[in-house]
């Protein structure tokens, strides 16, 4: 299935042989999104599902953490049957080569279920490969398969025991961000009031990462936790989904302090797509601020340090995502009305609009080189440092 060229295009104002140019790119490189939220989006999903999906759910309504998040694992459930064709469509349509299924890890109980989640999509998509080292990659794009990453944004599950983080290494865990916005015992997040850093355990920890190849990601970690990890660590350190504090200053973006320190470990900052912590205004933000970020680190540490990590949107429902703006966002960090929920930036309303960031790289005047590093070859560099 070839990526839909046709649908979706954002008008960069390109010439035919631009275009063709894009095109040519985007089906040939290795392309990976480091927190892809995909494949489907909720603009992928046929009205009568979404409906389907509430009935079920609605018994459910007094209960926000299983009601918010039924929806999406509905969605994955009725993937994992062959009930949705649009999820393998979509991520086919996108040319993502790979792209990460991610651990719960709240708890013991968002473990043991989100374990068995992702080695159902493993086992019953024959399309879909676990990546464990950096050459699965590669053999999934020359096969015309698909490959998932196995990541995680939250620790706190793991308590203190570090043989939990061994085993997870075994299933295949392969990112793991040190802290999900708040304090933990690894370190602080960047909500948090006060800028505590990583922890004597966090030392630890870090250092165990390292020992069995899983990249350290700092994505929603504090300012001082960002710049202890790229001390502590002695493998590349990534924000696998991130933005520029400079550009745009939310909580959730990096100053050029730690930007550089990311960079100074040979590792890399992925830029992600959420509206809200891009640009001012989430109902205007299109892929052309997006790329602003990209332009800003390639500025300021080089091509060799950037990558994509879309983080939106998200395989569900948009009253789902309503719901969850409203009830779930603030018990996990997020001010009132900051966290998402429906917008979209334009030119990424759907995973299968990807070619937008190649055509808009393209666009801005980027080399082939360089757009294949920032694609997914500077992820696949550091994968081959830390994974082998």
């Amino acid at each position: 299935m070839k990526t839909n060229l046709t649908e979706g295009l954002y008008p960069f104002h390109l010439t035919p042989e631009q275009e063709a140019r894009a095109s040519q790119l985007h089906e040939s490189s290795i392309i990976i999104d480091l927190l892809f939220q995909g494949p489907l989006s909720p603009k992928a999903i046929p009205a009568h599902i979404s409906e389907s999906i509430r009935e079920s759910c609605e018994p459910f309504r007094d209960e926000p953490m299983v009601y918010s998040g039924m929806p999406s694992k509905m969605i994955h459930d009725m993937a994992a049957r062959g009930e949705l064709p649009a999820f393998k469509e979509e991520w086919y349509r996108s040319g993502i080569t790979a792209g990460n299924r991610q651990l719960g890890i709240s708890d013991i109980e968002s473990l043991v279920t989100s374990m068995g989640e992702i080695q159902r999509q493993f086992d019953t998509m024959d399309w879909l490969v676990k990546v464990l080292k950096a050459d699965d990659i590669r053999t999934a794009k020359s096969n015309h398969l698909k490959a998932g990453i196995v990541t995680a944004q939250e620790t706190d599950g793991l308590g203190k025991n570090l043989a939990l983080l061994d085993a997870l290494h075994h299933f295949g865990l392969r990112v793991l961000q040190l802290t999900y916005n708040n304090q933990n015992y690894i370190a602080s997040g960047c909500a948090e009031q006060v800028n505590g850093g990583v922890s004597n355990f966090g030392a630890r920890f870090i250092r165990r990462m390292n020992e069995l190849g899983i990249v350290v990601d700092t994505s929603h970690c504090g300012k001082q936790t960002t710049l202890d990890a790229c001390r502590l660590s002695t493998a590349p350190v990534i924000a696998s989904h991130t933005g520029v504090e400079a550009l745009f200053g939310h909580m959730r973006c990096k100053s050029d302090e730690e930007l550089q320190a990311i960079a100074g470990t040979g590792g890399v900052i992925g830029i992600f797509a959420m509206p809200w912590f891009v640009y001012k205004d989430p109902n205007e933000t299109t892929i052309e601020h997006v790329l602003n970020h990209i332009d800003y680190v390639v500025r300021l540490v080089g091509v060799d340090h950037v990558g994509i990590g879309t983080d939106w949107p998200m395989s569900d429902v948009e009253w789902s995502l309503v719901y969850f703006k409203e009830h779930i966002a603030p018990r996990i960090g997020f001010a009132k009305g900051d966290g998402p929920s429906t917008e979209t930036v334009k030119g990424l309303e759907k995973y299968s609009y990807f070619i937008n960031f190649t055509r808009g790289l393209v666009a801005r005047g980027y080399s082939d080189e360089d757009i294949q590093k920032i694609l997914g070859g500077n992820w696949l560099r550091v994968f081959e440092q830390v994974w082998g």
